[in-house]
């Protein structure tokens, strides 16, 4: 099994631009191992200072080049597994940064929050924090961020955005698929951001930040062009829409859900009405420079037509 670590710098911008660091064939089995948001700088609660040098946010390991990948395809990023390569990881209050601060695109005056850093110990499946006993819940584990590179711009590792990135979704976890546009030859996958555990919404702005070891494989589904990134799980089908407004993100997950419901055989107002009965929807994130939403609906009710065409 191939294990990719990216050697020298880790890349903050997905970009075909970037120097390639691996190359895979689609159906091989890869092991990604990834840094933490904080580039690894953070090592105790007190390290504030570090902060404020690193380089970006949420490193990635990539480009990595998938062999056969070409403008027009969409790759399937198969999660296998994700675990943890140590033993704690960290979450952050930032001054200038989450759900309820003021930041340089919402404006309010209010005093700055008080930076902080919070070291959580991992252990098996539970997370606490040691001084805090209240501030404990059990591990779950995803990529926070995850994309195929752009045509032409480069695009922050800060920014989810209409082939993946920094969408902060939990549903990108061990188990599921992942649909991803193909708009350059080879794809050039990124990954990164792995998060111990994160609520709808990563409502302070990080998680439990941690570094991680993810098992991938990938198929390549020839011209089969999406325009958002999917998710599939073992019950439900998932699609997911980035913008500002939030409810714009939502607009988009809806819609890109209905499109993937008219390829299983719905009409369009069918699709539209049954979303309107059974579907469902969740946050992403509400504190990127893009928000993430998620529209979900579950396979008992959209594989109606490919069941009866059996």
């Amino acid at each position: 099994m191939q294990s990719i670590r990216q050697e020298g710098s880790y890349s903050y911008l997905f970009s075909r631009y970037a120097p390639i660091v691996a190359t895979v064939e689609p159906g091989e089995t890869i092991e990604v191992f990834t840094e933490d948001a904080f580039s690894g700088l953070v090592k105790e609660e007190t390290d504030l200072p570090s902060l404020l040098n690193r380089p970006g946010p949420n490193p990635q390991v990539g480009p990595i080049y998938v062999n056969g990948a070409n403008p027009g395809d969409t790759l399937a990023v198969h999660i296998h597994s994700i675990e943890f390569t140590r033993d704690h990881g960290f979450s952050q209050i930032s001054p200038a940064f989450g759900g309820l601060q003021a930041t340089q695109f919402t404006a309010m005056l209010h005093p700055p929050f008080e930076n902080q850093v919070f070291k959580y110990i991992v252990d098996g499946d539970r997370i606490y924090h040691p001084r805090h006993p209240h501030l404990a819940f059990e591990a779950a584990p995803f990529m926070g961020t995850i994309a195929t590179a752009p045509k032409l711009e480069a695009v922050s590792t800060l920014t989810p955005f209409a082939q993946g990135g920094n969408m902060d979704v939990p549903d990108v976890k061990a188990g599921n698929t992942i649909y991803l546009p193909v708009a350059v030859d080879g794809a050039y996958f990124f990954t990164g951001d792995c998060h111990a555990r994160q609520g709808d919404g990563e409502l302070c702005g990080t998680a439990v930040e941690i570094t991680g070891k993810v098992t991938l494989s990938f198929d390549i589904i020839k011209n089969m062009r999406t325009s958002w990134p999917r998710i599939e799980s073992p019950t439900h089908y998932m699609t997911v829409g980035s913008a500002r407004p939030l409810e714009d993100a939502a607009r988009i997950a809806w819609c890109e859900l209905i499109v993937w419901m008219e390829e299983l055989g719905w009409d369009r107002m069918h699709s539209y009405q049954m979303l309107s009965q059974v579907g469902e929807m969740s946050l992403g994130n509400i504190v990127d420079t893009n928000y993430s939403m998620v529209a979900k609906i579950e396979k008992r009710f959209a594989d109606y037509f490919l069941k009866n065409a059996e």
